[in-house]
């Protein structure tokens, strides 16, 4: 059984800050659940490009607000809390935050957990691994 607090995460090396947001990795690929779980701030103001080329990701939104953009049609659907989206495609899209917003996120297959976005907005498949 694995049992975390989000606290405590917050405090080492689960917790992994970039611009313009701030992830807490609560599960990666070491603890062998399959997926890995992550509670992410997205800071006001932020203007995120991404495409996770080699990871499917679920992302629900626990408080804020926001918009993503999804590049394949140029279709934007508004976030707030209660929202999920899944990148089920690999799609490329923007994630703008108007005010602060906290993310649950999953990602398939599971981040090693010192991740942060390549230059195309990607996780890279084989990162250097959390080992605690």
């Amino acid at each position: 059984m694995i049992v975390r607090t989000l606290q405590e995460a917050e405090k080492n090396d689960r917790h992994v800050i970039s611009e313009g947001w701030e992830s807490t990795r609560l599960l990666l690929k070491n603890d062998g659940m399959g997926f890995s779980f992550h509670i992410t701030t997205i800071h006001a103001d932020a203007n995120l490009s991404m495409h996770y080329q080699h990871h499917l990701e679920s992302v629900y939104c626990l408080s804020g607000e926001g918009e993503i953009t999804d590049l394949a049609g140029n279709i934007v659907h508004p976030i707030k809390s209660g929202t999920l989206y899944a990148l089920d495609k690999h799609d490329k899209h923007i994630l703008c935050a108007f005010s602060e917003m906290k993310m649950v996120c999953v990602f398939n297959p599971p981040l090693h957990g010192k991740e942060v976005h390549n230059t195309e907005g990607s996780y890279a498949l084989d990162a250097e691994a959390i080992t605690e």
